[in-house]
């Protein structure tokens, strides 16, 4: 389908320096001519709608209920409708841009719009995506905080935005429907075959850390409920005992691209930074946010790290590498806090502090860690080619959104002979969310509030 697709058949200068080239018989207009910005009152009904980054608007609790600064009291609330064009006003600049699939009410930081007779919100929607992606929105906007703007509809009012013929916006839209449909699909599957062998491999880290490598060595109790039994000859300490930890001291606005070193946040992705607050080996763990619980690091050099981010360091009775492989495997919030009734959603030192790590003798850590090292690097050579099989999909499917609501290619015969089952409302086509969410930071935007 895709490979049908072709250049029109006569171009234009579009005038706006973030598109280029368009097809002869597009349109421009202002934004505020295509679009009534709203001011709707909140009805007793609306629940929360929020904007993400990755072009989903939707009702918060059919994403996910944590991680949001909640409000106390709603005052300047406005109500949405399932349709309405929707710009975050302080993260546009990172994609915070879609049609709401639902009714309700949002922070007064959100541009709601309603689209003019003929305009196709689900077309303008993913058209601002890409003059955000083209670093334009960034460009305009005041910035008030770090990696953040201030993008008010009087500035994107004034924006000169493309006009295809309605018909054509239609057939963009359908396209793009069923092509992004199948992209994700292809990503997901990739995603849980990711899911799958992580847990393949946590299982060998486990019964290797936890039981050894000899199934014959006598067992006894470990007087952990959720461990187990233990070989006999194997000694519990709690961490604090075997390590000493500390947060750092810095966050992300101290990140330089091309810093000097490593500079651990609270993702699996590690920065760089120009400075280093510790020299030598240490393991390290994200102490909130969605990594919480999920990334480790082991690292043996000079290094950074964020406030949130705990380390791990000046070891006794275990090496690095076996504390980093023990931590990866049993670091869990129900190990945590075994007795808690309520969900743990960060991890404060005394847990830390008082948390069991069993030690086997030098000789069998070192055995362990062999071993463990020897599996996982076949289980994640197969997942780094997967990793990057996603991120060329995303890639791809990038530059073709950029290209079809551009014009630099031509949708309108291919989009007509779709089935009608392809036709699917666009907005349940987020052409960047990930349903699963364990692999190696593969995310790709967290909610905006």
């Amino acid at each position: 389908m895709i490979d049908n697709l072709k250049p029109y058949s006569e171009y234009k200068d579009s005038g706006l320096p973030w598109v280029g080239m368009v097809p002869s018989h597009w349109c421009s207009e202002r934004a505020k001519w295509l679009f009534e910005k709203m001011d709707r009152p909140v009805r007793e009904q609306d629940e929360v709608v929020t904007c993400f980054r990755d072009g989903t608007v939707t009702l918060r609790k059919n994403r996910r209920l944590t991680g949001f600064t909640e409000a106390t009291a709603f005052f300047g609330y406005q109500g949405i409708r399932k349709g309405d064009l929707v710009i975050h006003g302080m993260d546009a600049f990172a994609g915070a841009i879609g049609v709401s699939d639902s009714d309700g009410k949002s922070t007064p930081v959100y541009i709601v719009c309603k689209p003019n007779v003929g305009i196709d919100a689900n077309y303008y929607a993913q058209l601002v995506r890409h003059m955000s992606r083209s670093g334009w929105i960034l460009a305009l906007a005041k910035g008030i905080r770090e990696r953040s703007t201030d993008f008010r509809f009087k500035t994107f009012g004034d924006q000169l935005l493309l006009l295809p013929p309605p018909a054509e916006q239609s057939a963009i839209v359908r396209f793009l429907a069923s092509t992004s449909g199948r992209i994700e699909r292809a990503i997901r599957s990739k995603l849980k075959v990711i899911a799958l062998l992580n847990e393949q491999k946590q299982v060998i880290i486990h019964r290797a850390v936890a039981r050894g490598l000899d199934p014959s060595v006598p067992l006894k109790d470990s007087g952990i409920p959720w461990l187990g039994d233990i070989p006999a000859h194997w000694v519990v300490h709690r961490t604090k005992t075997i390590a000493h930890i500390k947060t750092g001291g810095r966050d992300t606005a101290h990140r330089v691209d091309e810093g000097i070193y490593p500079f651990f946040v609270r993702s699996q992705t590690v920065e760089r930074i120009n400075s280093f607050s510790f020299d030598g080996e240490a393991v390290l763990t994200a102490g909130d946010g969605a990594g919480v619980a999920k990334v480790f690091h082991h690292i043996n050099g000079r290094f950074d790290y964020h406030q949130r981010v705990y380390k791990f360091s000046n070891f006794k009775h275990v090496s690095g590498r076996y504390f980093f492989r023990w931590l990866q495997s049993t670091l869990k919030f129900e190990a945590l806090d075994a007795s808690a009734k309520s969900t743990v959603d960060s991890l404060r030192l005394p847990l830390l502090q008082n948390f069991p790590t069993v030690v086997p003798p030098a000789d069998e850590q070192a055995a362990i860690v062999e071993f463990v090292e020897r599996e996982a690097q076949s289980i994640e050579s197969v997942e780094s080619r997967l990793e990057r099989e996603i991120i060329l999909l995303r890639e791809y499917r990038t530059r073709l959104i950029a290209d079809v609501v551009t014009g630099k290619l031509d949708v309108r015969a291919v989009a007509a002979a779709l089935p009608d089952e392809a036709a699917l409302d666009y907005a349940t086509v987020s052409p960047d969310t990930d349903d699963v969410r364990d692999s190696k930071d593969l995310t790709s935007g967290e909610a905006s509030e």
